[in-house]
């Protein structure tokens, strides 16, 4: 499997590059923002590729950095999400505001991925936070914080926490918290707080 290439920019279209290693022309597809930042033909480039195999073909996709080949990659991962949709996600938002707009459960974010409808963005939002590191609030919602309270005051708790560790002021987690069920497991309540949340942006 190729891993990264090291080579002289031979060519550059929209969308694709070819870069020549040892004699060898890779064509590659990119993200316009990789694209925009490789220069000139005729230089030396370097991307972190990921080798794409199916089995009518393979395909190369080429990244500037190895967190974006990761978030392609984690992407690659969720159900329904092929090379193109998971390329055009990125070619919308980079991997921290990828990262973010899942942290967040921002629909409306992922919304403006062309070809992402709102049913399509909520699944994303809430299956992505399981594959993507977005810090110390989906760490709560894949496993519970533990202490050595119990029950629904405990579950709440942690929900309080993980929103604001998320970013979200005392009134939107006020409000949030309101929404739901007086029991239930942290990491369920937690999902429905952040697509409540998401849903009033």
């Amino acid at each position: 499997m190729i891993g990264s290439l090291r080579g002289t920019l031979l060519d550059r279209s929209d969308v694709e590059v070819l870069v020549e290693v040892h004699g060898v022309g890779y064509r590659v597809v990119t993200t316009p923002a990789t694209l925009a930042g490789l220069g000139d033909v005729g230089v030396d480039v370097f991307l972190h590729v990921h080798h794409h195999v199916r089995e009518d073909g393979q395909q190369l996709f080429g990244f500037a950095t190895v967190d974006e080949r990761r978030c392609f990659e984690a992407l690659l991962g969720a159900h329904g999400v092929g090379p193109s949709l998971a390329l055009a996600i990125l070619s919308v938002h980079g991997p921290d505001e990828l990262r973010l707009a899942v942290a967040h459960g921002d629909v409306d974010a992922l919304t403006l991925v062309p070809g992402v409808g709102r049913k399509t963005a909520a699944r994303l939002a809430l299956e992505l936070q399981s594959k993507l590191d977005v810090g110390d609030g989906a760490a709560a919602i894949a496993a519970p914080a533990t202490g050595n309270g119990s029950g629904p005051a405990t579950a709440l708790a942690d929900v309080r926490e993980a929103l604001a560790g998320l970013g979200y002021g005392p009134d939107e987690v006020r409000t949030a918290l309101a929404e739901l069920p007086a029991d239930g497991d942290a990491g369920v309540l937690l999902r429905q707080a952040l697509r409540a949340l998401g849903a009033a942006k």
